[in-house]
């Protein structure tokens, strides 16, 4: 056996194979293009490597499309094969029932055998990893903190990835609103770990939630290479600059990063998708004519509206089929929403709260039925936080709640999400609440003059 760049010991006995291995662990905690090719010459290399195939599944989940979760079943059935064969370790077991638990329906016990394996050795990050990974799918922002905080002891500046846990732990201190630290964290993890884009992104949504625009844009602009070397995830540190433009107005360079950087790969992957979506729908909201853009999105969607893998990817499929106006698309997945939430794994509770009352939300305000919308997003929205991903992506979910309030004369229910939503973001008034909040007041000036029969 050797040991791994976590310092855990493997059941491999093949340097090449140990070196592929650590390719696939850098690749993982640096969003690395090269991962799937490292992960290929491991399988080639250790056939038998049981924790080989359990990440090949556990990646395979993590992509949340229907059509993948064969994939998922096959290297699970392939990790059990190879640890029929003895040998593994008990790290490579509890990887292996991680992956049989999310394809069960239960990915909380997926992440408490990341966990199991962290107690074994502490100074595991990639097990830390996959823990925040599923964690941030799931929502559980609190969660990811915890993680991260058990972890951080065994992780001193001379353990090799100290750079990447400190990413981790940025964007946990930032997704639970403590962004001076998240600042601070975020900036000394570039400086052990060059390529940590994670931790890039991380300190990019703390100048986002703080409405400090320039310093964002400042800080993408000049650290291309933590991320130019990234998979699709560098698609998603280009929406945070766009999201960066668009609060200072700058829709102009918003459009342009959307067409020639954000969908430089026109995809469904959901990650890819609801960067795309979600930034459309806030143009849309400031006013900003956007042209077709919408119908490319629609028609992807449209193929998705089964899918059912991920609340997140489903609404984000949903916003283009209302930007779209697609009503009867719409409807279709509305109803498999409701499908969904009868199922009996963890999911199905998500599609219950806050799915199935946001998808109606949604598909009412395509339909300008804005009373509607507003009834049931504004019930759907203490419940966001479960739907997975960060503040800034479900963001997005929270401005068309705020705008069906205003448009349907909502407006002290309105006012009081706002002024939630900006108490999350630090007291920091970004313009979208600066604007919205003017408007609230000109209405209520407006219901509140005389009439001229009084």
């Amino acid at each position: 056996m050797l040991d791994d760049v976590c310092g855990c010991r493997v059941s491999l006995t093949d340097a090449d194979a140990l070196a592929a291995w650590n390719g696939v662990v850098l690749g993982i905690l640096s969003h690395g293009q090269a991962t799937g090719d490292h992960l290929g010459d491991l399988l080639q290399r250790a056939p038998e490597f049981a924790l080989a195939h359990a990440m090949k599944g556990l990646a395979c989940l993590m992509l949340g499309r229907r059509e993948v979760v064969q994939t998922a079943v096959e290297a699970s059935a392939a990790a059990n094969a190879a640890l029929a064969r003895g040998g593994a370790t008990a790290r490579e077991q509890l990887w292996c029932k991680a992956l049989e638990d999310w394809l069960a329906g239960r990915p909380t016990d997926a992440i408490g055998r990341m966990e199991a394996a962290m107690q074994l050795n502490p100074a595991d990050t990639i097990s830390m990893k996959l823990s925040h990974g599923i964690r941030f799918i799931m929502g559980d922002n609190t969660g990811m903190l915890r993680s991260v905080k058990r972890a951080l002891p065994a992780h001193g500046p001379d353990h090799p990835l100290y750079g990447y846990i400190l990413g981790c732990h940025s964007f946990a201190l930032e997704e639970n609103g403590d962004y001076e630290g998240a600042e601070r964290v975020g900036l000394r993890a570039l400086q052990f770990a060059k390529d940590d884009a994670w931790g890039l992104h991380a300190v990019t949504h703390v100048y986002d939630m703080t409405h400090r625009t320039d310093a964002g844009i400042a800080l993408i602009d000049e650290n291309t290479g933590v991320w130019s070397h990234c998979n699709n995830f560098r698609f998603h540190v280009w929406w945070h600059k766009a999201l960066l433009h668009l609060d200072q107005r700058d829709y102009d360079t918003a459009l342009s990063l959307y067409d020639t950087k954000i969908r430089e790969d026109k995809t469904d992957d959901y990650r890819d998708f609801s960067n795309a979506s979600s930034l459309l729908m806030r143009l849309e909201l400031e006013g900003v004519n956007i042209g077709d853009r919408w119908v490319e999105l629609a028609d992807l969607a449209e193929k998705r509206t089964s899918d059912g893998c991920l609340v997140f990817a489903d609404m984000h499929y949903m916003l283009a089929l209302i930007g779209e106006t697609r009503p009867e698309a719409a409807a279709q997945m509305t109803a498999r929403v409701a499908q969904s939430a009868k199922e009996h794994d963890e999911m199905a509770q998500v599609m219950t709260t806050p799915g199935l009352s946001t998808s109606k939300g949604l598909e009412a305000f395509g339909e300008a039925d804005y009373s509607a919308a507003f009834a049931h997003l504004h019930a759907a929205q203490p419940h966001f936080q479960s739907m997975g991903g960060s503040h800034a992506q479900r963001d997005v979910f929270e401005r068309l709640t705020i705008e069906a309030g205003l448009r349907a004369g909502r407006l002290n229910e309105t006012e009081a999400l706002l002024l939630e939503r900006t108490t999350l973001r630090g007291g920091f008034e970004d313009n979208f609440a600066a604007t919205r909040m003017d408007h609230v007041a000109k209405l209520r000036q407006m219901s509140e003059a005389p009439t001229a029969a009084e």
